[in-house]
């Protein structure tokens, strides 16, 4: 399969779970903890996940699956095609009635992402990229041209469990010391779609993400044009921790940014 072909198997294959999930939304979820308070999940994840690998199968039945619900694997192969599903990233949002969560896939070759979905359902977006263009509604979308972070906006993403509340702090600090303003989303794969429309310009976190949460927005803020690395200002992968993605010209002050969570 070309790259053009995996990108629009994502974009179905994300549409076809972010389906499943919009029939249940607001709609009394019974939902679980799956370890602290606020990691939730519900049936809406389960059978939305049990959707996108249905359509994946269909045409990839071979490919190993990387997801966060179930028996899907946890971790991400260095080697051969991959795909990497989130039925619905901002599960706390959807249980909440908040309508920014979405539908993400992504699929990676030798641990290289080169095509992805990410579908947000209740906002009427659907952004995906083949590895060189991103798209929003089937329009080409590129990072936003703002150069002075104070004219900027920028979110720290991801969750700071309790025990590192300082580091929360820390982050939402050095966000506003440096930029206009701060946003909050939660919704890790939309704040990276926001880069990349440029709505947004720039997402931080000195947290190991799940690739579940970021595989799909990163590759479609670089083929936007903009700019991923991990704290030390290297190229991220799934594997890197923490994750600093911009439009590129505001990279420096968001790194700067970054090393500052830590408290160094």
């Amino acid at each position: 399969m070309t790259n053009e072909e995996l990108a629009s198997l994502a974009r179905r294959a994300a549409e076809a779970g972010a389906a499943v999930a919009a029939e249940r939304f607001r709609s009394g979820i019974d939902v679980e903890r799956k370890g602290e308070k606020t990691d939730l999940v519900t049936q809406a994840d389960r059978d939305a996940q049990a959707a996108v690998i249905g359509v994946i199968r269909e045409d990839r039945p071979r490919d190993a699956i990387v997801g966060e619900e179930d028996d899907a694997l946890k971790a991400v192969p260095e080697s051969g095609t991959a795909w990497i599903v989130d039925p619905i990233d901002g599960t706390h949002n959807y249980v909440r009635g908040v309508r920014t969560w979405g539908t993400a896939v992504s699929v990676v070759r030798d641990g290289e992402p080169v095509a992805a979905a990410t579908s947000l359902p209740v906002l009427g977006d659907d952004y995906w990229t083949d590895g060189e263009t991103t798209y929003r509604n089937g329009e080409r979308v590129t990072v936003s041209e703002v150069s002075d972070p104070e004219a900027g906006v920028a979110a720290p993403t991801m969750w700071w469990d309790f025990t590192a509340r300082d580091q929360y702090t820390r982050a939402c600090r050095a966000v506003v010391d440096r930029f206009g303003d701060l946003r909050r989303i939660g919704c890790a794969q939309a704040e990276l779609a926001g880069v990349a429309d440029g709505s947004l310009d720039g997402v931080v976190t000195n947290i190991r993400p799940y690739p579940w949460d970021t595989v799909a927005g990163v590759a479609m803020v670089r083929a936007a044009g903009g700019t991923v690395t991990d704290l030390s200002g290297d190229r991220w992968r799934h594997d890197s921790v923490g994750l600093v993605a911009s439009n590129g010209r505001v990279h420096e002050a968001l790194l700067a940014a970054a090393r500052e969570i830590d408290g160094s």
